[in-house]
């Protein structure tokens, strides 16, 4: 029998490749410890650096007689981390862990503890819904192609019922994929609904970046509020737009929430009350109403009764050490509020810092609120 000339080339390309790496990285033990490894025996010093750890710390990491480089934790509270090692000045992921945190410059690696019982986010036996990656072009941001990720509930290809939607807005330097990859809302909402603990919704997903992360003049972009106030003009003449006539979402403010982590938190406060002849609630995690809150959104303040009654939900998340807006900042904004009789939730999240653990818990307790004033 003669082979097909491509099965023969395929053979002799995989003959040629490099036999796989064996090594296991990372290795979780019964007692949620962790043992991280690379191979790199011509390196002269690596570290690991991972979410639980102080930021911008290095722990350094033990070379043994083959060239492979480990460190051990302790034991880790069960939630997701992200982790990279540094290997002679250079910062990579994790080789032989499939698990990437894609991000718009520079990658990392993820790991999942397991808890038990299962966490509110780790896959269970329910009935699970899809999430679908979307694509359109953006007249408003020069002509470019833009992702969209949208999370569907259970039944809803099988439906013509509309459903009330979210949209989840990511931090700086994430991607439109961050919330599903990161977050696992997906997860989190198929678990919420199948415990009847949250309403069935879409969440829509878009890239929040408008000023090109990494340009040479973006933090002053960002600084300004360039990047939000562009982002503003986007949700609400391209990416709404977009979501209702594709999607079979429910009319009316009641039917619309909005929330973000970091920088989508922040952009979740400019939309959100912005526009609350269009959301209902808004969700705030790892961030504030920024410097110019007050005078910016003046007339709400000065009308508590009425915003409080178009306001529905006004949830605020931040972990205790969150080095980023604990301390004057998140205080500043809470007094306003106070201040000016507005009505919130506030949450502490205890031991949570600037990470996915902390957004993970924050999505998880503001999606049950939403959407039951019909």
């Amino acid at each position: 029998m003669r082979l097909p000339l491509a099965f023969i080339v395929a053979a002799a390309l995989y003959a040629q490749a490099p036999p796989p790496d064996l090594l296991v990285s990372p290795d979780i033990h019964p007692d949620r410890t962790v043992t991280f490894r690379i191979r790199a025996p011509k390196a002269s010093e690596v570290g690991l650096y991972g979410a639980w750890m102080p930021v911008g710390k290095l722990e350094p990491m033990t070379k043994d007689a083959e060239g492979i480089w480990s460190i051990t934790t302790a034991p880790l509270e069960p939630n997701v981390y992200l982790y990279w090692f540094n290997v002679d000045g250079m910062t990579i992921a994790d080789p032989i862990n499939p698990r990437i945190k894609r991000r718009t410059r520079t990658s990392a690696s993820l790991i999942d503890i397991p808890g038990t019982p299962p966490a509110p986010w780790e896959p269970r036996e329910v009935p699970h819904g899809s999430v679908g990656i979307h694509w359109h072009e953006s007249k408003l941001l020069q002509e470019s192609t833009r992702q969209v990720w949208v999370y569907t509930p259970p039944g809803y290809e099988k439906s013509s019922t509309s459903y009330p939607v979210l949209y989840l807005l990511h931090g700086t330097g994430d991607v439109a994929a961050s919330w599903t990859e990161a977050g696992n809302t997906n997860f989190i909402l198929d678990n919420l609904i199948a415990e009847k603990k949250a309403v069935p919704m879409i969440v829509v997903m878009p890239y929040g970046h408008t000023v090109p992360h990494g340009w040479p003049n973006q933090k002053a972009a960002y600084d300004s509020g360039a990047n939000t106030g562009l982002f503003q003009d986007y949700m609400l003449k391209e990416v709404m737009p977009w979501a209702e006539a594709n999607l079979r979402i429910a009319p009316g403010r009641k039917n619309h929430a909005i929330a973000g982590l970091s920088m989508g938190g922040g952009q979740a406060i400019r939309v959100g009350f912005s526009n609350l002849d269009l959301f209902s609630a808004v969700g705030v995690f790892s961030s504030t109403g920024g410097q110019d809150f007050a005078t910016r959104f003046h007339i709400l303040l000065a009308d508590p009764k009425g915003t409080n009654t178009k306001l529905n939900i006004l949830w605020i998340g931040v972990g205790d050490k969150d080095p980023v807006v604990t301390g004057n900042r998140m205080d500043a904004f809470i007094g306003e509020l106070k201040k000016d009789q507005i009505h919130y939730t506030f949450r502490l999240i205890e031991g949570g810092a600037h990470t996915w653990a902390v957004w993970r818990v924050c999505l998880t307790e503001f999606a049950p609120l939403l959407f039951h004033i019909r």
